[in-house]
């Protein structure tokens, strides 16, 4: 056997392995690239301030709730106003949890996911960063995905601190046990742990939608403060008009309508139909906006 054939199966076998070093490259450098956004973003103090004050809601409410209740009386005007569940609060601190997500899901909670969101592109392009992370070989298409998830994470991450806060506060505050849902059964509180876990799993999926509406902003200026203010004034004026009776045939539409209905899912059995709906809406902002947050930023002139 010649030199040229013994030497043949060996150069084949080295380019038949090219192709999948090349793509466990692609791969790891993919993972480093969402890894050090999630560094970035979670490290920067406005984030850490966001969570801080996010954390805080239930620490107040439950404070409140004490000591509104600390002479027998119940909570709430009336016993049954604020925000949903807090009438029983006191009777177990997991509905604390319930509350908290509640008094958050309208406005501190978007308001957090607007700031990041807005944020991730234009946010870069005026610290002069943007144009040196297109240098390396992400890809606009592979970076702005990259930014997307490092959102998606955010909402993750804000609606469990939000969760885990009123959950620390409701067992140091009230009793803990068995609880009632909306239908009037009695559940265990192994599943009621499980119910709140569905229930911020639920209030986070909610977000997606203005994560990528927030998203499509941040490309479409240089300005990390102007996307910011745009997408919070949105998130305003669709939840002042979602209150007007004049435009209920247009409201289903709006990515807001449907985030209280998480509580469907204390209810014995759980209704799905408007989670369903929610989970629908979201992922249909997603779809339009994320599209057109791709478009814009594929086509976009990086200047800085």
């Amino acid at each position: 056997m010649s030199r040229a054939e013994a030497s043949a199966p060996q150069g084949c076998g080295e380019l038949r392995d090219r192709p999948q070093t090349t793509r466990t490259r692609r791969t790891t450098f993919r993972a480093t690239l969402l890894r050090n956004e999630l560094l970035t973003t979670f490290r920067r103090w406005r984030t850490l301030a966001l969570l801080a004050v996010l954390a805080a809601v239930p620490v107040l409410v439950g404070i409140a709730v004490k000591i509104e209740t600390s002479d027998g009386s119940p909570a709430g005007p009336g016993g049954g106003g604020g925000p949903a569940f807090i009438s029983q609060i006191t009777n177990n601190g997991l509905f604390l949890v319930f509350t908290a997500l509640a008094a958050t899901l309208p406005f501190f909670l978007p308001m957090a996911v607007g700031v990041v969101a807005g944020d991730a592109i234009a946010g870069e392009a005026n610290s002069g960063t943007l144009r040196y992370l297109l240098v390396a070989p992400a890809g606009r298409s592979r970076l702005l995905l990259t930014k997307y998830a490092t959102v998606i994470v955010f909402c993750l991450a804000a609606t469990l601190v939000v969760a885990v806060s009123a959950l620390t506060v409701g067992a140091l505050l009230f009793p803990l046990g068995d609880l009632t849902t909306i239908s009037g059964t009695q559940i265990s509180f192994a599943e009621g742990l499980g119910r709140a876990l569905l229930i911020a799993l639920a209030v986070a999926a909610s977000l997606i939608g203005l994560a990528a509406l927030g998203l499509f902003v941040s490309t479409l200026t240089d300005s990390g403060i102007a996307a910011m203010a745009t997408t919070v004034g949105l998130l305003i004026t669709v939840q002042i008009l979602d209150q007007i009776p004049q435009l209920h045939a247009v409201q289903p539409y709006f990515f807001s309508h449907y985030w209280l209905s998480f509580a469907d899912l204390m209810r014995e059995p759980v209704y799905w139909d408007e989670l369903a709906k929610n989970l629908g809406l979201q992922a249909l902002y997603a779809a339009v906006f994320g599209s057109a947050a791709w478009a814009r930023f594929t086509a976009k002139d990086i200047t800085a």
